[in-house]
């Protein structure tokens, strides 16, 4: 597997080799061994999957400490764009964004550790998104980031009249206003 470091520390993209021939292609989605020995010992409990179709966006969510979540995250079918906010206390890039191609085509994906808000939009015209989490879900500590905030900036690459959010996904409080929990 090819770990490739992003501008935000602790936030990899992983590569997993991918063995193809005529009768299509078989690879390691994931290994204990190998992750811990590229990015740390992450003992992941649960792991989620949605479907969803082109201009809709997931995000920008976590979940507040004490059930923060670290998140493995990757694409069975089509293409998003995943996000990643740093909103570490004291880290260099708090704040800052970093976005990643993931597709069924790329086989990448995005390790998010905890103290991230996370997010997704829709490229193609159906996306199919799993993802492993460190920790359970929590609705009573789940928050989020506007998807669209202009302190954080960031380019879905999509146009705004495309996206969908759900109404939970429209209510967040705006970064400028924003206290860390991490």
């Amino acid at each position: 597997m090819k770990v490739t470091k992003t501008p935000i520390e602790g936030l990899v993209i992983i590569e997993p080799q991918v063995y193809g021939d005529a009768r299509g292609y078989f690879k390691e989605v994931w290994t204990r061994r190998d992750f811990e020995a590229a990015v740390g010992a992450v003992d992941f409990v649960q792991e989620n999957q949605s479907r969803s179709h082109r201009g809709v966006v997931r995000g920008l969510h976590f979940q507040r400490p004490p059930y923060a979540q670290a998140k493995l995250v990757r694409v069975v079918e089509g293409t998003v764009l995943d996000v990643a906010v740093d909103l570490r206390s004291g880290s260099p890039t708090y704040g800052k964004w970093h976005a990643v191609e993931l597709s069924a085509d790329n086989h990448r994906q995005l390790f998010i550790p905890r103290g991230m808000a996370h997010g997704f939009a829709v490229l193609s015209d159906t996306a199919t998104f799993i993802y492993l989490c460190d920790n359970y879900y929590h609705p009573e500590v789940e928050d989020g980031l506007p998807w669209n905030d202009p302190a954080i900036g960031i380019d879905w690459h999509i146009d705004t009249s495309e996206v969908i959010l759900s109404p939970k996904d429209m209510n967040f409080t705006p970064f400028a206003e924003f206290v860390t929990p991490f």
